[in-house]
């Protein structure tokens, strides 16, 4: 045996070993940032493919265009959707008893106060003075605006990175760690399709959702003959939860919220434009439109409905905020290592090639004159 060379492989395999609880204490720590970065990248890899048809266009350019049109414009107007939402949950807070999700939404609840209430900016004409009020909300809270838009810098030269070099280092990662085999591609392949479908497809519609939603009920409200929509960013948070759910979608939201504000009119007195007006914006705006153009990335995905619904909702219940990102991107990972590596580490042997239909059973008797020449032939 050759003491030098194993020697010298087990201190290498030590160091392997302390570079890989760094990277994962790293990844660990910012965890959130890590799958905010992947979500960006799935999100924006089909207009950055489209960019980089562009011969003229370097990847680099096309990676920054793609992030700064979506990516940045996305991030922004859905943490301010969820602020907002945050300040009417603490104001519901105040006047219902939320039991176990209160825990949940106490630490964001400071946060939320960061920025302003829509429909005070949408009223004031003066959009220097609106200005000022969102500056001014800014500075007094500099050390939690500074920690998000460090967290985006981070988020987003990720997604920059993976979009310009991750065919290369998809490349690498086979290369190295495939041996030859086509397990690993055929994973990896299965995982980065159903990333894109989950990510661009799913989660990016109920955000789109979400940000529809919020800004169709603050201008509704705008001119509500009396009270309005209660809570209507909150409202068009859990519409942009519920579209998740399979087949009913939001329908779990607006109609009793249609309902409640149909019973509301009928009773006060008040007319019943607004709840007309509320159930035809909801389900043209909100619900038809953004499913008809993003159900192509939605329909093609290969999870059950169920086990991704599944995912949607303990990912945020056990990891908060970035469990919307992380429990589909988690359940991705387990499912297809379930359904193409497991079978290949209990080394069920197989007779055919994937794909290929099996042959059918051959005759007891040896009825098949076919069968009666090869046995010959092999005889002979």
């Amino acid at each position: 045996m050759d003491f030098p060379v194993s020697r010298g492989r087990a201190a290498w395999w030590v160091v392997a070993a302390g570079v890989a609880a760094v990277v994962s204490w790293v990844l660990f720590e910012y965890v959130g940032t890590v799958v905010l970065g992947l979500f960006l990248y799935y999100v924006t890899r089909p207009a950055y493919r489209r960019l980089n048809k562009f011969r003229w266009l370097r990847p680099s350019i096309a990676a920054t265009t793609a992030l700064l049109l979506l990516a940045v414009p996305i991030v922004l107007l859905v943490a301010y959707t969820f602020a907002i939402a945050g300040q009417e949950l603490g104001r519901l807070q105040r006047t219902v008893d939320l039991g176990p999700v209160a825990d949940r939404i106490d630490p964001y609840l400071d946060i939320s106060a960061v920025v302003q209430d829509p429909e005070m900016l949408l009223q004031n004409p003066d959009l220097v003075s609106a200005g000022q009020v969102v500056a001014q909300g800014t500075l007094d809270y500099v050390p939690l605006v500074g920690t998000f838009l460090v967290n985006l810098f981070l988020s987003l030269a990720l997604a920059f990175y993976l979009l310009r070099d991750g065919p290369r280092l998809s490349q690498w990662f086979r290369d190295t760690f495939g041996n030859g085999q086509s397990v690993l591609a055929r994973y990896t392949r299965a995982v980065d399709e159903d990333l894109g479908s989950v990510f661009f497809g799913n989660i990016l519609n109920a955000l789109l959702i979400v940000v529809v939603a919020v800004v169709v009920y603050t201008v509704l409200n705008l001119f509500a003959p009396n009270e309005g929509i209660p809570y209507p960013a909150l409202i068009g948070v859990l519409a942009g939860a519920a579209s998740l759910v399979p087949v009913v979608g939001m329908k779990l939201v607006y109609v009793p919220v249609a309902l409640g504000l149909f019973g509301r009119a009928v009773l006060r007195g008040d007319p019943l434009w607004f709840p007309i007006a509320f159930t035809v914006a909801t389900i043209v705006l909100i619900d038809f439109i953004p499913d008809l153009l993003l159900r192509p990335y939605v329909s093609g995905r290969n999870l059950h409905v169920g086990l991704v619904m599944i995912a949607y909702i303990i990912g945020p219940l056990l990891f908060g905020w970035y469990g919307l990102f992380l429990g589909p991107l988690l359940l991705v990972l387990i499912f297809h290592f379930a359904k193409i590596v497991v079978p290949e580490l209990v080394d069920r042997p197989r007779t055919r090639p994937v794909g290929v239909p099996p042959e059918p059973p051959a005759k007891e008797g040896g009825d098949d004159p076919n069968d009666a020449d090869s046995t010959d032939a092999d005889a002979a």
